[in-house]
């Protein structure tokens, strides 16, 4: 049986009518406490293709606190593949105890190559990887963030045929892969809006090159000011949020998706449908870490980390 295929199926959880809006949340953070939500859809047919063309070894990026990096250990782990895990930010070299994430990994047996900012945004054409590359005679490749064709395939199947009663289909955008996949699925009378959770304009060319649809659109307004920054009303309305729905949030995605959401209704500024659901991408696995972060810059946390 393939790792994968042990997983549980997701739920739309209903979060009620919001100033005549009816939203429901899709839990695709059920599917497994690390490998959950577009991790879990991401790597699915990518590993399905590195167990069965027998490939030893996985290399992929990320940074010290990254979702991918800890659900490809893991993937690797269990499937019995050796998994290189390249670090942004050579610093973290001597401090893997410092990241919750990155312990983690290590403990799945990844091993884990810490490169300087500048080697790690050429990726695999940088000495640094080259090295390491150079070394092995056969492996697999992973971009970061898991985004490529197999990742956008899986990330296709996260909507159901039940979903079609929904006007709206949102979700947090990083690379691009899981709203690549959803347009893939989405019917043509459905919208679909990919909320950037970093400053990044390259991703809706991206979008545009993995699909000829026009039903979708990429709101940057609730970034928070780049990837895996928060700010004190954010991490407010995520514990806020959990108090009343019992539903985790992480804060690099989900937290400002449906910050976003709800901003957007409450000002009145919600243009599209009224049958919103959104997408739960998981990701919960990095609270802790952005959690010590946060209590190191004596700001406000999320209290609802002895739940998880």
């Amino acid at each position: 049986m393939h790792f994968f295929d042990t997983f549980k199926s997701t739920t739309n959880q209903s979060l009620g009518i919001i100033n005549g809006h009816s939203i429901f949340i899709k839990r695709e953070d059920l599917l497994h406490p690390i490998i959950s939500g577009n991790k879990y859809r991401k790597l699915n047919y990518i590993f399905q293709e590195i167990v069965t063309q027998k490939i030893p070894v996985v290399i992929t990026f990320g940074g010290a606190f990254s979702n991918h990096l800890a659900a490809t250990a893991l993937a690797g782990k269990e499937s019995g593949i050796k998994t290189i895990g390249i670090v942004r930010g050579e610093e973290w070299q001597d401090k893997i105890a410092h990241s919750s994430t990155l312990t983690y990994c290590a403990s799945q047996e990844m091993q884990l190559i810490c490169v300087s900012r500048s080697a790690y945004k050429k990726k695999e054409t940088s000495f640094e990887v080259k090295q390491q590359i150079d070394k092995l005679t056969s492996y697999r490749l992973i971009p970061e963030g898991g985004t490529e064709t197999l990742s956008v395939k899986g990330c296709s199947e996260i909507l159901t045929p039940k979903d079609s009663k929904f006007d709206v289909i949102c979700t947090s955008v990083g690379t691009g892969g899981t709203l690549a996949g959803l347009i893939q699925s989405a019917s043509e009378k459905q919208t679909v809006i990919g909320f950037n959770a970093l400053k990044n304009s390259s991703v809706n060319k991206y979008i545009s090159s993995k699909s000829k649809k026009e039903n979708w659109e990429i709101n940057s307004e609730f970034t928070f000011g780049g990837y895996a920054k928060t700010t004190s009303e954010l991490i407010k309305f995520m514990n806020s949020f959990y108090k009343k729905y019992q539903i985790p949030l992480d804060p690099v995605y989900t937290g400002k998706l449906l910050f976003a959401i709800f901003e957007l209704i409450k000002t009145k500024k919600w243009r599209w449908g009224k049958n919103i659901l959104a997408i739960h991408t998981g990701g919960l696995q990095g609270i802790t870490g952005i959690n010590h972060r946060l209590q190191k810059m004596k700001s406000p946390i999320l209290s609802y980390i002895k739940y998880l």
